[in-house]
């Protein structure tokens, strides 16, 4: 019995007889007599070209000659890795310790080895050929061994191999080979920022609880010194106002706080010197946004000071009431001494009781008028 197979121009297929090898088929028209169904034929498409069958170490070993006329053989060392290029595109990043085969097809392929000892870093050629196939909408294979970090300008990036500061990252784009080594890269902000302290509860030294808030302003003055002193420094700053804040509220009484409200700025801003210096942290200010007493002592409080106001009211009561009285003695004796200022004095006090006055009859002249308003009892 004759069987027939048929391999495009868009195929590659090896002939199998009862699973092992027998030779490759290139595109072609084939006829093979198999009375007892012993041959198999197995296909590839050249667009996805390797050739990942378990017989491909037997094809190196026992098949040289078909080895070299079918196939494109890529072997990477230990400390290598490949880059399989088609048509001047990049396809493909093999690993270190790959020993592949791909079909030889109509694509002209390249391969190029890169030694991993010498350099952690992926040349900007090859990064700008990651790019390039991206926008040409066929992504390179094999790209999670390589890590990619865009660095945003006014930020620098913090380099780490194998968990050791490398160096800093200028703003741009840059890769690294993941492969045989751990690589990350931490991208910090050298601009100001702001970092907040929210709902710290403490007790003051006169044991009221209090809940405060607190902000700073701060930027990296040296990104290497301040990894060098803490993995996070951020982390590290965030911990440090904690510990100020509690050392300026917990050792001062309420009245204190209250007395002086920039008190706890200057206590935290002496402690955030003290144990910030030569760590690479340059913090430009400090300030409680708010104060929130509990709900009893708001009423205690708000009680102290309507008593305080009320006190202050009354001695200033008094002390009008006892101008007053004084000016009134005063008079009293500009009057006694000076008749004609009696007399004015009284003119003034019929004034304005004649402006309440709708209507005034007269009977028996002005003198009768004062007489009888006014009388002087000696």
């Amino acid at each position: 019995m004759w069987k027939r197979f048929v391999v495009t121009q868009t195929q590659r297929a090896v002939l199998l007889r009862e699973g092992d090898f027998e030779r490759a088929l290139p595109p072609g028209v084939y006829r093979v007599f198999d009375p007892f169904g012993r041959y198999t034929v197995q296909g590839w498409n050249v667009q996805a070209p390797h050739f990942d069958h378990p017989l491909a170490e037997t094809l190196r070993r026992d098949f040289p000659a078909q080895v070299e006329a079918h196939f494109h053989v890529m072997d990477t060392g230990e400390d290598q890795v490949g880059l399989r290029f088609e048509n001047g595109m990049l396809v493909e990043i093999l690993p270190p310790g790959s020993r592949r085969l791909y079909w030889k097809g109509p694509a002209e392929v390249r391969f190029e080895l890169i030694d991993l000892a010498e350099q952690a870093e992926v040349p900007q050629a090859i990064v700008r050929r990651f790019n390039q196939t991206s926008l040409r909408g066929r992504v390179t294979a094999g790209l999670s061994g390589v890590l990619t970090q865009q660095v945003p300008a006014w930020h620098l990036g913090v380099l780490k191999l194998d968990g050791k500061i490398e160096r800093l990252l200028q703003p741009g784009f840059a890769a690294f080979w993941r492969f045989n080594r751990e690589v990350s890269v931490e991208v910090v902000d050298t601009r100001l920022q702001t970092l907040e302290v929210s709902g710290q509860e403490i007790l003051t030294r006169d044991k009221v609880g209090l809940r405060v808030n607190l902000a700073a302003t701060w930027r990296y003055a040296d990104v290497l010194a301040a990894y060098a002193a803490t993995a996070k420094p951020a982390e590290h700053l965030y911990r440090e106002l904690q510990f100020g804040l509690r050392a300026a509220v917990g050792t001062r009484s309420l009245d204190e706080l209250l007395e002086n409200k920039q008190l706890i700025d200057e206590v935290v801003s002496q402690h955030l010197a003290a144990k910030l210096a030569g760590q690479g942290i340059e913090v430009h200010s400090v300030g409680v946004r708010d104060i929130v007493l509990p709900g009893e002592m708001k009423a205690i409080l708000a009680q102290v000071v309507e008593a305080e106001k009320s006190a202050q009211a009354n001695v200033i009561r008094r002390r009008e009431e006892t101008a007053a009285t004084r000016s009134l003695l005063n008079t009293a004796k500009v009057m006694e001494e000076n008749p004609t200022a009696l007399r004015l004095k009284e003119l003034e006090t019929l004034e304005r009781v004649a402006e309440r006055i709708d209507r005034i009859s007269v009977f028996g002249g002005l003198d009768q008028v004062l007489d009888g308003l006014v009388r002087l009892k000696t």
